[in-house]
């Protein structure tokens, strides 16, 4: 139910605008141990640095977990038509961070080949079918990584 609600044309309008304050408003109140999403999913808070900045940015993020403590994370932006900051953040600096269950974590990031993104949707779907759906409406093909804990 809340995958089929997360796919819908009304989150997927509405979303952006409503869910950073939302998960910002759930950290002051909350001590930022965990994000407001991750009552529901699997989620984590993403510390890259800024592509062009080169200063700490934020970003809590659903994930798919895998084996070894790895992570997968997709830059679907709401199927907006263009790539999330963060996943330019990453292949600019790939050596990040994340937050998960209220501990950092140092990670570093690879990006999937294309060559591999079919196999690797197909592993994200059994966890939440049909998220390919935001790929299709988005228009574009979704930047995947994989996100490495450091010495895994």
């Amino acid at each position: 139910m809340i995958a089929a609600f997360t796919r819908s044309r009304f989150f997927r309008r509405f979303g952006p605008r409503m869910m950073p304050s939302l998960e910002r408003a759930w950290a002051k109140a909350s001590g930022g141990g965990r994000p407001l999403s991750g009552l529901l999913v699997p989620s984590l808070v993403l510390h890259t640095t800024g592509a062009r900045s080169g200063l700490e940015r934020s970003t809590e993020l659903m994930y798919c977990p895998e084996s070894n403590g790895r992570m997968l994370v997709t830059g679907s932006n709401f199927a907006r038509e263009g790539h999330p900051a963060w996943t330019s953040n990453l292949i600019a600096h790939p050596d990040a961070a994340v937050t998960v269950k209220g501990r950092r974590v140092p990670v570093h990031a690879t990006r999937i080949p294309d060559d591999r993104l079919d196999e690797t949707w197909a592993y994200i779907e059994k966890q939440w079918p049909g998220y390919r759906g935001y790929e299709r409406a988005s228009g574009r093909t979704l930047r995947i990584f994989r996100l490495t804990p450091e010495g895994s």
